[in-house]
């Protein structure tokens, strides 16, 4: 039996990015398996940006909403909180590359989600939101 490998890239269809009082980003996604390793957020000022996760899996952000660019292109550094429902599977900065255009390499497939750990409540409590932005193409949930 041939074994593959590959890059999996998945479109994340709802996401949420908020600010807080210090202008600090907090982008909460659906959790993923495993944990990252050396993660960067790339970001093409426009609609898009792709998590890389590790060397393996991307997480591909559409439809970022026109009053985040600002801030998203100016952020050095931001947090990712993973989700399983309300549930916080993981969280952890990542840096923030600016790029001409986002170029996912790789197959484009969806992840399922895993163990719970705190709510999403409690980690906008804890990060003192002050605005938060809800993207993606299914932003009426």
């Amino acid at each position: 039996m041939e074994t593959q490998y590959y890059t999996l890239i998945e479109k994340q269809d709802f996401y949420e990015i908020i600010e807080n009082k210090y202008g600090e980003l907090a982008i909460f996604i659906d959790a993923r398996d495993g944990a990252p390793v050396n993660p960067v957020l790339q970001f093409d000022g426009k609609k898009t940006a792709l998590l890389k996760r590790d060397d393996r899996l991307s997480v591909k952000l559409d439809d970022i909403d026109d009053e985040t660019k600002g801030p998203l292109a100016e952020a050095e550094f931001l947090m990712i909180v993973e989700l399983k429902g309300k549930m916080v599977e993981r969280a952890y900065a990542v840096p923030v590359e600016n790029v001409e255009e986002i170029e996912p390499v790789g197959r484009q497939t969806r992840a399922d989600e895993y163990v719970r750990a705190k709510t999403k409540d409690e980690i906008l409590a804890k990060f003192g939101v002050v605005k938060s932005w809800v993207s993606g193409s299914e932003n009426n949930k």
